[in-house]
C-alpha cells in the first residue's frame, strides 16, 4: 500500500470554483473515476473524479473551498500493485485532456463564426442561437429550459441548463432579444451547433458584441467537461463510466453531503428568496430542483399549507404534539380524552397554527422580563372625549390606542434601544417608527403595523387603525400591511384584565400591553382624588434593555399620558 494525493485535474479555463459537494469521507473505498466532489462556477457545476482506487485517507478539502487545476483533493491509500501505477493516469488524462478541446474549438469556430454572421445582416430581423462549443461532449440531455416565448433575454444569460453523468452547465445567450420560438424541450438531446431558439429584436450591437462572450462563455464551458473526458479517455470507452458512476455513492437526488441537486441558477434564485433547498423536492429530471419548483415551494410556505424545518420544529409543541423533544424536554403527553367524556376536534385557523408557531420561538428563545405600572390618563380621556364630539360629522372615532401610539413614539425616540433589533453581536437602530397594534378577529389574533406614526397626527392614526382593523376582521390584510413594524402595542381595551406579559413579537425588542382603565382614589398629598389609570406591562428582551432602561421608558410613557402636551416636547 502506498498513499496517493488525487488532484483535481484539468478544469479547462476555470480557476479557484467553489466545492459545493464532498461525495466520499475518510474511511470510503473509491474506484478509479468514482466522483469525489462536486464543484461550481458562476455557470456550470461539475463531479472530479479519482485518478486511481482505494480507501480514503484523508480529505484535503471542505464545502465552500476554491479549488484549481492541480488542488490536492484527498489522499488515497492506493490498492495493490495500482500504487505505483496510480501516478501515471492522473497527468496522462490531463496531458491529453487539452488536446481534444483545443481540437473541438478549432472546429467549432465556424459555426461560431456564422452565428453571428446572420445578425449583422439583419440586425433587427429574426436571429438563430445555437449551441456554443461545449467540449467534447456529444447527446448532452437538456434538464432545464430557463426561458420561455416572449421572454426578453440579454447577451450571456442562460438559456438552457444540459447535463452529461458528470457535469451540467447553462449554455448562454449569444446575443440579446426577445424569444420568438424555442426549438429545443426538456429531455432533448443537443450536441454542438444545435438550434435553441430564435431571437427577434435584437440590436445590431449585441449581434456585433456576441461573438466574444460568445466565445469566451462556451470556453468556459467547454472546459467545464474536462474531467468527464478525462475519465473518458481513462477507460477507452464512455459505457462503463456509467456503471461506475452507479456504483458511486453519489444520489443526484439525495446529495449524501452539500447542497441539493439544482443549477447555478436555481441556487442564486432560492438564495434570493431565502428558500431552504435541502427542503425542497424536486420535480426536474432525476429530482433536479428548477426554478417553479422554488417559487411553488415560496407560495405553499406563504399560504401555510407548508412549514419550512424552522418552523416546524416549533409546530409541534405549538399545536399540542410531541414538541419538546429538541430540548431536551420529555414528550408531550398523550392522551385520550374520549374515554373520559364527550370531546369535539376542531382544526385551529390558519392565523393561530402559524401565530402559535413563532410565539412559541419567540417565549422560548427571548430573555424577556415584564414591568408593570400605571399611568394617569384623566385629563387625556376628557380629551379624547371631548375631540371624538368635535369630530362627530368626521366618521372618524378616537380612541386612547390611538393616543397611546403617539406616545409610544415619543418614548422610543428618547429611549433608542426600544426602536433596534439584535443583529449577532450588534443592535439595528432604526431611524423609523412603525408601530404595530394586535387585532382580535374571529379567525386568531394579527398585528396591522402603522407605518410612519411620528409624521401623524392622532386623527390620521385613529382613520388608520379603523381601516385596518375593519380589513383584518375581514381577512383582506396583506403581507405590508402587517410587516415592517419596530414596537408593538397589544391592548385588551374594554375586555378587562389588570396586567399581563405579552410576548414580544422578533424582531422587535420590546412590546406594550395595556389593560383596562379604572377609577382608583388617588393621594394628592392632600386627599384622595378619583384618577382614571390605566395599565401598562412592558415586556423586554433582556439581551438588549436593562431594568433601569425599561423603569424610565414606562415612567416616561406615563408622564407624556398624564400631561399630553410633552408629546411636543
Amino acid at each position: 500500500m502506498a498513499l496517493v494525493e488525487v488532484k483535481v485535474p484539468d478544469i479547462g479555463d476555470i480557476s479557484e470554483v467553489a466545492v459545493i459537494e464532498l461525495l466520499v469521507k475518510p474511511g470510503d473505498t473509491v474506484k478509479a473515476e468514482q466522483s469525489l466532489i462536486t464543484v461550481e462556477s458562476d455557470k456550470a457545476s461539475m463531479e472530479i473524479p479519482s485518478s486511481t482506487a482505494g480507501v480514503v485517507k484523508e480529505l484535503k478539502v471542505k464545502l465552500g473551498d476554491k479549488v484549481s487545476e492541480g488542488s490536492v483533493v484527498l489522499v488515497l491509500e492506493a490498492e495493490g500493485s495500482g500504487e505505483s501505477e496510480a501516478p501515471a493516469p492522473a497527468p496522462a488524462p490531463a496531458a491529453q485532456a487539452p488536446s481534444p478541446a483545443p481540437a473541438a474549438q478549432t472546429q467549432a469556430p465556424a459555426p461560431a463564426a456564422s452565428e453571428p454572421s446572420a445578425p449583422a445582416t439583419s440586425p433587427s430581423g429574426p436571429v438563430e442561437v445555437h449551441v456554443p462549443d461545449i467540449g467534447d461532449f456529444k447527446d448532452v440531455a437538456v434538464i432545464e429550459v430557463l426561458v420561455k416565448p416572449g421572454d426578453t433575454v440579454k447577451v450571456e444569460q442562460s438559456l438552457i441548463t444540459v447535463e452529461s453523468d458528470k457535469a451540467s452547465m447553462e449554455i448562454p445567450s449569444s446575443t440579446a432579444g426577445v424569444v420568438k420560438e424555442v426549438k429545443v424541450k426538456l429531455g432533448d438531446k443537443v450536441n454542438i451547433g444545435d438550434l435553441l431558439l430564435i431571437l427577434e429584436g435584437a440590436a445590431a450591437s449585441a449581434s456585433s458584441a456576441a461573438p466574444a462572450p460568445s466565445a469566451q462563455a462556451p470556453a468556459a464551458a467547454a472546459q467545464t467537461p474536462a474531467p468527464s473526458s478525462v475519465a473518458g479517455e481513462g477507460r477507452g470507452e464512455g459505457q462503463p463510466a456509467k456503471g461506475e458512476a452507479s456504483a458511486a455513492p453519489h444520489d443526484p437526488t439525495k446529495p449524501p453531503i452539500g447542497l441539493p441537486y439544482a443549477s447555478p441558477s436555481v441556487r442564486k434564485f432560492a438564495r434570493e428568496l431565502g428558500v431552504p433547498l435541502e427542503e425542497v423536492k424536486g420535480s426536474g429530471i432525476k429530482g433536479r430542483i428548477t426554478q417553479e419548483d422554488i417559487q411553488g415551494f415560496t407560495k405553499a410556505v406563504m399560504a401555510g399549507s407548508t412549514r419550512t424545518k424552522a418552523q416546524g420544529a416549533a409546530a409541534p409543541a405549538a399545536g399540542g404534539g410531541t414538541g419538546g423533544g429538541e430540548l431536551g424536554l420529555i414528550p408531550w403527553p398523550k392522551v385520550d380524552f374520549a374515554k373520559f367524556g364527550p370531546i369535539e376536534r376542531k382544526e385551529m385557523s390558519r392565523i393561530k397554527k402559524i401565530s402559535g408557531a413563532n410565539l412559541l420561538r419567540n417565549a422560548v428563545m427571548i430573555p424577556a422580563v415584564t414591568n408593570h405600572d400605571d399611568a394617569d390618563i384623566t385629563d387625556l380621556e376628557a380629551f379624547r372625549v371631548s375631540t371624538n364630539k368635535e369630530n362627530e360629522k368626521s366618521g372618524v372615532k378616537v380612541t386612547m390606542l390611538a393616543f397611546l401610539i403617539k406616545a409610544c413614539v415619543s418614548a422610543l425616540k428618547k429611549f433608542p434601544e426600544f426602536n433596534s433589533s439584535l443583529d449577532g453581536d450588534a443592535l439595528i437602530y432604526k431611524n423609523f417608527w412603525h408601530i404595530g397594534f394586535a387585532a382580535d378577529t374571529p379567525n386568531g389574533l394579527v398585528v396591522p403595523v402603522i407605518k410612519n406614526a411620528d409624521q401623524k397626527g392622532v386623527l390620521q392614526i385613529s382613520q388608520e387603525m379603523g381601516e385596518l382593523a375593519k380589513k383584518a376582521r375581514d381577512g383582506k390584510l396583506g403581507p405590508a400591511d402587517m410587516s415592517g413594524a419596530t414596537f408593538t402595542i397589544s391592548s385588551l381595551g374594554g375586555i378587562g384584565g389588570r396586567y399581563f406579559t405579552p410576548i414580544i413579537n422578533a424582531p422587535e425588542v420590546a412590546i406594550l400591553g395595556v389593560c383596562r382603565s379604572t377609577t382608583e382614589p388617588v393621594w394628592d398629598g392632600k386627599q384622595f382624588q378619583p384618577r382614571l389609570m390605566l395599565p401598562l406591562s412592558l415586556t423586554w428582551d433582556h439581551r438588549v434593555i436593562d431594568g433601569a432602561a425599561a423603569a424610565r421608558f414606562n415612567a416616561y410613557l406615563g408622564q407624556i399620558l398624564g400631561d399630553f402636551r410633552r408629546v411636543l416636547l
